[in-house]
């Protein structure tokens, strides 16, 4: 289907990270848009600001019947009454990955996928592609906190999308520059086993389109299965890989570093943001913009003044006494990346960790890996799991977690009783973790810090 001629749409969903990325693609283009979404968020409400109407009951007499294209997300429930009205009525119904593809196919596609830093890495291409003038369509699965958005628009028929592995929706992307940053165990609840999955990786190497482009973090397992027409990795400090950093140091709350390519270099990098991961990630997304012909000059100026994403190693409170890291690490080796960086960046703290488990099967298939990175912070606090799409599972709690711990400072809190823990403690470094709705929590605990 042609993108660019779709003038009314409905999604089903609209109020997804991936999904208001994409109605804002086509409320740009000048299409109508309208949606349903089960729940009023701050990111449906920044879309009804934007001209779409979006409503938030299941009802069939809600239906955008005028509608050219309805989309859908996979976490829409079987039995939802207006998606299934759709169906029943001939309406060409897709998923988000099948107009994700359409884009692969219309325009130059730059596609990043992994199980780690793919939102940050994204973002980061994309800022760099519209800050140095280059230009480009962002579909991103974080908040830029440069621009306060997850998606912008571009004349340039080039694509940076997030490629999201979760119920094998980037198998459907052509790239033609792909990135792929880990293939650790994940979405068990898809996948089935880990072999299963990094199968999955593999096909979206084999994805990319003739004589495009693969950037693979070096070392990863099943590395001499990943085929491509042209492959090019890179590594945060392993000299075996065609691109790594050198001379990293610690600048203000940041890191200034060179980079070292096989055939180009850059020197004083400077990246404003924490977290010893996220140097790998510039390196990543720098090494995009070489391959694209862009000045590295011009580059090194734009990363100054890079902001980050929402809930990815973000600065809530930083101050001389006291600093406070919100990050949507759900894995266990995000949440190692996280408290690692942070105990790097502020040592001689007292490292405190609220962790909120998200879905019931993550917190059952890889709770041995989480109680392993928690048992790196000084204190660790538990909330219940967030069940997000699931029901629960019998014997799978938090307690799942803290009884494979071997760091004994750890608790299970509720939400509330957390906020009087804060509110007592007020710990010099604190960090919030997960991907559910911990967030909710982040003004209050702010306001009690401040």
């Amino acid at each position: 289907m042609d993108v660019r001629n779709i003038k009314r749409i409905c999604f089903i969903g609209i109020g997804g990270i991936g999904m208001s990325a994409l109605a804002r693609f086509f409320s740009r283009q000048g299409a109508v848009v309208k949606g349903y979404d089960r729940t009023p968020s701050d990111l449906t409400a920044h879309l009804a600001q934007e001209g779409m109407e979006i409503h938030f009951t299941d009802d069939i007499a809600l239906v955008y019947k005028e509608a050219e294209l309805v989309v859908y997300t996979p976490a829409i429930p079987k039995d939802h009454k207006e998606l299934n009205w759709y169906i029943d009525n001939g309406y060409p119904v897709y998923k988000r990955s099948d107009v994700l593809q359409w884009i692969t196919q219309a325009m130059f596609a730059i596609t990043v996928a992994g199980t780690h830093g793919k939102t940050t890495i994204s973002t980061m291409i994309a800022y760099l592609l519209r800050e140095t003038g280059y230009g480009c369509n962002a579909f991103l699965g974080g908040i830029s906190v440069n621009y306060d958005r997850n998606y912008w628009s571009s004349d340039k028929d080039v694509a940076v999308i997030e490629a999201d592995e979760y119920d094998r929706s980037f198998l459907k992307l052509h790239p033609d520059i792909a990135v792929l940053t880990a293939m650790d165990a994940d979405h068990l609840d898809i996948y089935g086993t880990v072999e299963e999955m990094e199968e999955a990786f593999l096909q979206y190497t084999r994805n990319i389109k003739e004589g495009g482009t693969l950037l693979v973090k070096h070392g990863l397992h099943r590395a001499t299965d990943i085929k491509a027409p042209h492959i090019i990795t890179y590594s945060l400090n392993d000299h075996h890989a065609d691109v790594h950093a050198t001379h990293i140091a610690l600048l203000n709350g940041g890191y200034i570093f060179n980079i070292k390519g096989k055939d180009w270099d850059l020197q004083n990098v400077q990246l404003p943001i924490g977290g010893m991961h996220n140097v790998e990630n510039a390196l990543a997304a720098i090494t995009i913009t070489h391959l694209l012909g862009i000045d590295g000059e011009a580059v090194i100026e734009a990363l100054k003044g890079f902001k980050g994403v929402k809930r990815r190693f973000e600065y809530i409170v930083n101050t001389p006494d006291r600093v406070y890291i919100d990050d949507y690490a759900h894995h266990p080796e995000e949440l190692a990346a996280l408290i690692q960086s942070a105990k790097h960046l502020f040592p001689g703290r007292k490292c405190v960790i609220a962790f909120q488990p998200h879905l019931f099967t993550r917190t059952r298939d890889l709770a041995d890996g989480f109680a392993h990175s928690l048992d790196m912070a000084d204190d660790v606090i538990l909330l219940d799991v967030y069940p997000a799409r699931e029901l629960p599972i019998e014997g799978v709690t938090s307690q799942m977690i803290t009884d494979r711990m071997k760091n004994k400072n750890h608790q299970v809190l509720s939400k509330k009783a957390l906020l009087e823990y804060v509110t007592k403690e007020k710990p010099a470094l604190l960090i919030t973790a997960g991907a559910g709705d911990i967030d909710h929590l982040i003004q209050p605990i702010k306001e009690i810090l401040s």
